[in-house]
């Protein structure tokens, strides 16, 4: 029942058009929970997240709450289904998308994210949050109108930087308290309302371990579901100034040589990409010399 991502065939859809029924259709399934949250994916019983044909989804005993368009992948229209609150078929579970980090490539992960962040938008906008009535899908636009006050609700996007500080062979990873196992990792922070992304990155690397930093690379981007992040991802080269952390954020904050790290994120992520990414440049420099 399952189908591979390819991100590179994926067309995404920005509009409220929706193709003709009588197209061929695929569908990632989530679960609407009893407040009215969607958190869950449909997964096989290795764990992994589904994209059903339209076929066996409809044999799943699954009741249809509501059907939402993503776009089209592999010249398929791709949807995600939401589903009314029950358990998950024999042979199948409800997982986290953390889960699916280590077993989905970046781009089937991206995908499925992005699955869920369109269900969770339309459910946390059924009301408006200015006049509290009920919303509708707009007719061309990607956005719930409300019916009162016309205010426009389009998917959550959060502006995140995240920042690998660098000096010469070291790098500076710092362990989070919100971290759910010992592991050590790039510093991230929102970007907050009237801040460039340069000011945030040079503002929550001082109030987290207390150094300054002098140049900025930009990396890449990746879209973080959790709820609604862009991460934006850069290097920094450190300038001056010893680590102090931040208690309330950090646990620890350390310099680590490349080739002698601790537990790091897995490179399915933009911390773990830019770690493994100045890792091998380091190499390079030091197998020439």
């Amino acid at each position: 029942m399952s189908v591979g991502f390819d991100l590179a065939s994926f067309e995404f859809n920005a509009s409220a058009l929706t193709p003709t029924a009588s197209r061929s259709r695929r569908f990632i399934i989530s679960v609407l929970n009893t407040n009215h949250t969607c958190e869950q994916l449909l997964c096989d019983s290795a764990g992994v997240v589904l994209v059903c044909a339209d076929s066996d989804a409809n044999t799943l005993p699954l009741s249809v709450a509501s059907e939402h368009f993503l776009g089209q992948l592999n010249d398929e229209d791709l949807w995600v289904r939401v589903v009314g609150v029950q358990d998950a078929p024999a042979g199948y579970q409800w997982l986290g998308l953390r889960s699916q980090l280590e077993l989905l490539s970046p781009e089937a992960f991206q995908l499925a994210g992005r699955a869920l962040q369109i269900a969770r938008w339309y459910y946390d906008h059924r009301y408006c949050g200015r006049c509290g009535q009920a919303t509708v899908q707009d007719s061309l636009d990607f956005a719930r109108v409300c019916q009162g006050c016309s205010t426009r609700f389009y998917p959550r996007i959060s502006p995140c930087m995240i920042v690998l500080v660098t000096r010469g062979d070291e790098i500076l990873l710092a362990h989070h308290h919100r971290a759910s196992r010992v592991m050590y990792t790039t510093l991230a922070g929102f970007v907050e309302a009237g801040e460039g992304v340069e000011d945030c990155i040079r503002r929550e690397v001082m109030e987290e371990v207390g150094v300054m930093v002098g140049e900025l690379k930009y990396f890449r981007s990746q879209p973080w579901p959790f709820p609604g992040q862009l991460m934006l991802g850069f290097f920094a080269e450190y300038e001056t100034g010893h680590i102090a952390i931040d208690p309330a954020e950090i646990i620890d904050a350390k310099w680590f040589r490349y080739d002698e790290l601790p537990q790091v994120p897995a490179t399915a992520t933009v911390a773990g990409q830019l770690i493994a990414h100045y890792v091998g440049l380091r190499r390079a420099i030091n197998h020439k010399q």
